[in-house]
């Protein structure tokens, strides 16, 4: 009988919600159809979940800011790099998790040639840089 009209504001506040829950391990958006009290947002992501790499590539990140200039931004590869010199390319997904991690908790931002991007869906060279 009474159908709902769905309003331009009820939409806005509708993707803001989901825009603000990320997944616990890769850090990227939840889909829609998780559900509210979901953590993860497949079942890869629960099964890795997060470790002790995990965090140690976050304190990686946050160590090389503090040791740039403020406006500065440090590659992924970096960051594998100063982990593993030897054997680094198998953390740089790692890495890139770590920081879409950061990116929900507002400590950082992923650029693309000097813009800040979606880390959900970034494809390609990324930075990642003390927000502004």
């Amino acid at each position: 009988m009474g159908r709902a009209i769905r309003t331009a504001a009820d939409a806005d506040a509708s993707d803001s919600v989901h825009a603000e829950r990320t997944c616990a391990s890769c850090g990227r958006r939840m889909p829609s159809s998780a559900a509210p009290e979901a953590k993860w947002c497949s079942g890869a992501c629960r099964k890795h979940g997060v470790d002790a790499t995990d965090h140690a590539l976050e304190q990686r990140i946050d160590e090389l800011l503090a040791a740039r200039a403020r406006t500065s931004s440090i590659c992924p590869s970096e960051v594998a790099r100063s982990i593993d010199p030897e054997d680094w390319r198998p953390l740089m997904e790692a890495a890139r998790r770590a920081a879409r991690r950061m990116v929900a908790r507002g400590e950082v931002e992923i650029t693309q040639h000097g813009s800040v991007v979606d880390p959900s869906t970034a494809k390609g060279p990324i930075r990642i840089r003390r927000p502004r």
